[in-house]
């Protein structure tokens, strides 16, 4: 009995160290990711996944439509393409 809990001991370890080293903090991320998702609103500037940085114009439940450069251009993207929040402007058209 002694020798079966001295194999399973360590394994037990490594299984409890691996969780806490990469699930926890991947967890953290992804709930943190969804919030920023989920609190995007018209005027936010953002940075997608692809580097494009632009305004947020319009959006409904899944998608976004970013104004972006001087010519204004409008392209559509899936929410979860957005990288990060950089501001959020007030502008007045």
């Amino acid at each position: 009995m002694g020798e079966l809990a001295g194999q399973v001991l360590p394994i037990a370890a490594m299984l409890g160290l691996m969780y806490f080293m990469l699930f926890l903090p991947e967890k953290k991320r992804r709930a943190a990711f969804s919030k920023m998702v989920n609190e995007l609103k018209v005027n936010d500037q953002i940075t997608t996944r692809g580097g494009l940085v632009g305004r947020i114009v319009a959006m409904d439940d899944v998608s976004i439509t970013v104004e972006s450069g001087p010519d204004r251009t409008r392209l559509t993207f899936i929410r979860g393409a957005v990288a990060s929040v950089n501001a959020s402007e007030d502008v007045t058209e």
